[in-house]
């Protein structure tokens, strides 16, 4: 939704936005995450169905290419990377696929798919990448320990996010380019397990990549947390039968962002409209305290909220 005049709602995005990315992701290290080398990965079959023989094999498939990755970032002096990436390939750990190129993909499997009755598949934001990865994992972790039995989480970190110090962050344009990779693999996920409850997570940047590949998806919830916008003016204009929830802890930076899109030339500037507001339309769950990073942490308000609406045991606002 375009919004005049154009100069005022840049001089109010802009500097908003961007002093909440030095706040909430301050550049650490020499090395870029994608300044390390990586082999191109070899290309992945779609799951003809998710039976534990499938899956092993497309885990076994997955650690091969983190090897790789490790020697090559390790011939390379990427010392700390190589050492990562051997935690990674650890065999208890399930990926489904992975590319340490250009700060890294990965997509991960936390719990046994095969028999899960309930999935929820955690789309993570801007700052994310392999050396940041940690966060993303404990944050899945703790939310399957929250669904209990019969349960999955995926961590689909399958984009190049932007940084969260950068002008990338404010605009859709890599969530643009991620939601064809997202919309493919709901769809791989959904012939995998046809019978399975599933929930998309999306949060902070990640709700822009959900809410571009949100139209006709085929899952029951999609979950906003942390979200600066989903592309969109309002809930309806994601055109999804899924249910759409909204929830911003009190101490989210984000909330103080201005919740707008402005449509220039050659870009869009900005991320629509606020998802919990009154006006966009989402259902609201009930968050809690905390900061930006705080809504998968272990005994929060946030996690039993999203956990109730991954198990379809929310009724009305959580």
């Amino acid at each position: 939704m375009a919004t005049r005049p154009q100069g005022s709602c840049l001089r109010r995005l802009l500097p908003a936005t961007l002093v909440a990315a030095l706040v909430a992701g301050p550049m650490t290290g020499v090395t870029r995450p994608g300044d390390v080398p990586a082999p191109i990965p070899a290309p992945t079959t779609p799951l003809a169905g998710a039976t534990p023989a499938a899956l092993a094999e497309r885990y076994a498939a997955g650690r091969a290419e983190i090897l790789a990755a490790g020697r090559t970032a390790a011939r390379h002096g990427h010392h700390w990377r190589a050492s990562r990436l051997r935690e990674m390939a650890d065999p208890a750990r399930r990926f489904l696929s992975f590319d340490g190129r250009d700060g890294g993909r990965a997509v991960e499997v936390f719990g046994e798919l095969s028999s899960a009755e309930r999935i929820a598949v955690l789309v993570p934001g801007a700052g994310v990448d392999l050396d940041k990865y940690g966060l993303v994992r404990g944050g899945s972790m703790r939310l399957q320990d929250a669904l209990g039995d019969r349960s999955a989480v995926i961590a689909w970190l399958g984009y190049a996010t932007p940084s969260s110090v950068s002008l990338h962050a404010l605009t859709p344009g890599r969530a643009d380019g991620a939601a064809p990779g997202l919309r493919a693999f709901m769809g791989e996920l959904r012939a995998a397990r046809p019978g399975a409850r599933v929930s998309l997570l999306c949060h902070s940047y990640g709700s822009v990549v959900c809410g571009r590949a949100a139209p006709g998806l085929d899952v029951a919830d999609i979950v906003l947390f942390g979200s600066p916008g989903a592309g969109v003016a309002d809930a309806a204009a994601l055109r999804t039968p899924a249910v759409v929830w909204a929830g911003r802890t009190a101490g989210d930076w984000v909330g103080g962002l201005p919740h707008l899109s402005v449509e220039l030339p050659f870009v869009t500037v900005g991320l629509g409209g606020d998802p919990v507001s009154p006006g966009f339309g989402a259902r609201i769950f009930a968050a809690g305290g905390g900061g930006h990073s705080d809504y998968l942490t272990a005994g929060s308000t946030a996690l039993a909220s999203i956990a109730r609406i991954v198990s379809g045991r929310a009724d009305g606002d959580a």
